[in-house]
């Protein structure tokens, strides 16, 4: 495949490394509106465009695609709120788009344990749940995308919970998430189940950026000859 990276950081240049020894080819790297101008006829090589870039940048970055008709994965959080229209631009234009709020292999299993915890979990009401989330400083936003895609699926099997929330809460239909930034962790989550009696809890922590960066060229992988709106895993569930 030919690659346009968008989002020339630190995620950017692990998946370049781990696309280049799976035999593709990073053709073009873009970080601004200033090189999407510029790169105009490198875009016209490209297969496929990955973006790990910033959730300033994000939704400049799907459009772009979505109206080039370059098929595009997403690993960007932030942009969760313009997603039903965006998803509609994609099948107006006969696109492609697939995304996920962690690209590592592993996160997407942990989600898979997560929701049939949650689904047992339902009738156990003397069981309070609470996330936590742990990345480094550099990460922008808060709660991070995974830890909310986790709290998702919790609110949807667990009837006691009504929303999430970012903090503690004294409501107890709230689910509370607590983000911390902490140098140089990649990213770890943990959901816990509290009675009186016993706590119940199920924890990822990733050691390096490269389950992301593998996850993504799988994606792009996948992708890269289909038409539509995909989350990731339907690349293997």
């Amino acid at each position: 495949m030919k690659i346009a990276l968008l989002g020339y950081g630190k995620m950017g240049k692990v998946i370049e490394k781990i696309a280049v020894s799976r035999g593709h080819e990073i053709v073009v790297t873009i970080d601004n509106n200033k090189e999407w101008k510029e790169s105009h006829e490198l875009l016209a090589k490209v297969d496929i465009a990955i973006d790990f870039s910033t959730p300033s940048n994000i939704l400049a970055n799907i459009n772009s695609c979505l109206n080039r008709r370059i098929p595009l994965v997403v690993g960007t959080t932030g942009w969760y709120n313009k997603m039903d229209v965006l998803k509609e631009k994609c099948a107006t234009l006969n696109s492609s788009l697939l995304w996920a709020s962690n690209f590592s292999i592993g996160v997407n299993i942990f989600f898979k344990i997560n929701q049939e915890l949650a689904k047992l979990m339902n009738k156990y009401e003397n069981y309070d749940v609470s996330i936590e989330e742990i990345h480094h400083t550099a990460k922008l936003d808060a709660p991070s995308g995974t830890a909310i895609s986790l709290a998702n699926d919790i609110i949807g099997n667990i009837k006691r919970k009504n929303k999430w929330v970012l903090g503690e809460s004294d409501n107890k239909s709230n689910l509370s998430i607590n983000s911390k930034r902490v140098d140089p962790i990649p990213g770890t989550h943990s959901i816990k189940y509290e009675s009186e009696i016993d706590d119940i809890e199920i924890i990822h922590t990733a050691k390096s950026r490269e389950g992301f960066a593998m996850g993504s060229v799988i994606a792009a992988e996948w992708l890269v000859d289909k038409k539509g709106w995909y989350e990731f895993k339907e690349v293997f569930f």
